[in-house]
């Protein structure tokens, strides 16, 4: 498994970002995506409830499976650039 397979949430090895879905209290198409999150804010946000930024700027607490959504094209787009 490679680093894009961490950051697709498929791996529980270390990596730095994670997909994660959300549960949006905002308007708008962010909460029809999965984002690329922090790992270690994931977790942060499991144990504590606060909210996480994804590269895109949208901030969430996450609960939702990331794997039923479409990645967000900013946040893919700004991953890309991170390369």
């Amino acid at each position: 498994m490679g680093f894009l397979d961490d950051l697709r949430g498929k791996s529980s090895k270390g990596g730095v970002l994670e997909k994660e879905s959300l549960a949006s209290t905002e308007d708008g198409d962010h909460e029809r995506f999965s984002h690329y999150v922090d790992k270690n804010k994931i977790t942060e946000s499991a144990v504590t409830g606060k909210s996480v930024r994804a590269l895109c700027g949208k901030k969430w607490i996450p609960n939702r499976d990331p794997q039923k959504f479409p990645i967000c094209p900013t946040c893919k787009e700004i991953f890309a650039r991170l390369k």
